[in-house]
């Protein structure tokens, strides 16, 4: 894998686009405008990032500076410019939260999703949808339960932020609706470590309800084909994960998955790039 430098500088650019904050229903709340300029310098041995939000009418202005020493663990990047950032550790009664971005040069566009939950865990959404400037690729429609039935097959990488050896192996999903019921079944790895996971959710409008696991999760289908997964609660000694879902076109998706363990660490992160079969 290309080190982690390289990998960030595919962001590269001047990014057009806005900060949207969702409900837990999956509503928008509030719109905002933003201007974000990740420039080059210094022959790409640093890096300046501009972020202008435009609430109101007014100018909101955030400048951060980069170098190759200054990433921070709590950071990781894919190949592609994919890329999460946040929290290494949870704990009750703290703030808590992480970002999700994920790159698709090929259209221009950007998709990052954030999920921060409060010192009473209750959660916050943003959805950040962003294009380079001078490009005009439309972003998607809403993501349906429509478009994602079906057999996904893909393959998975994982990182992870103690700079072990990344692990790379094949994904299967399989969906089907049944009434009101979406009905999976995830394979994943190869060999004698392939494990199968069998689940279903209430379908209810924008929202999927996996509810009958030991950790309930929610899933949101939100606008550019976007999803967001979290969960419900998270609990003390039980391990959980935040998911963001991005269907790139009707036959291509990606996922991107943070996974904390049983003590509420950090421990890995997981991009699937995965296509429906025919």
């Amino acid at each position: 894998m290309k080190p982690q430098w390289e990998c960030f500088l595919n962001n590269i650019g001047e990014w057009h686009g806005s900060f949207t904050r969702v409900s837990l229903e999956g509503e928008i709340l509030e719109d905002t405008p933003s201007i974000l300029l990740l420039e080059s310098l210094n022959d790409d041995r640093d890096a300046r990032l501009t972020l202008r939000r435009f609430p109101g009418g007014e100018v909101n202005e955030m400048v951060l500076e980069y170098n190759p020493s200054s990433m921070a663990r709590k950071v990781l990047f894919f190949e592609t410019g994919a890329f999460s950032q946040g929290s290494l550790q949870w704990a009750p009664f703290t703030q808590f939260g992480a970002e999700l971005a994920l790159v698709d040069r090929n259209r221009s566009r950007r998709l990052r999703l954030v999920q921060l939950f409060d010192r009473e865990s209750q959660l916050n959404l943003t959805l950040i949808r962003e294009k380079l400037a001078g490009t005009n690729t439309p972003e998607s429609p809403i993501l349906t339960v429509e478009d994602l039935l079906g057999e996904w097959q893909g393959e998975a990488i994982t990182i992870y932020p103690d700079a072990q050896t990344p692990d790379t192996y094949p994904t299967n999903m399989k969906l089907r609706q049944e009434g009101a019921e979406l009905l999976q079944e995830l394979t994943f790895g190869s060999g004698t470590s392939t494990r199968t996971i069998t689940s279903q959710a209430k379908i209810d409008g924008k929202v999927l309800h996996f509810d009958r696991g030991a950790l309930p999760v929610r899933v949101l289908l939100l606008p550019d084909g976007a999803s967001a997964t979290f969960p419900f609660k998270i609990n003390s000694r039980t391990p959980f994960f935040l998911e963001a879902g991005w269907l790139l076109q009707p036959n291509l998706r990606q996922r991107m998955i943070r996974s904390y363990n049983e003590t509420g660490e950090w421990v890995s992160l997981t991009l699937v790039t995965e296509r429906k079969q025919e």
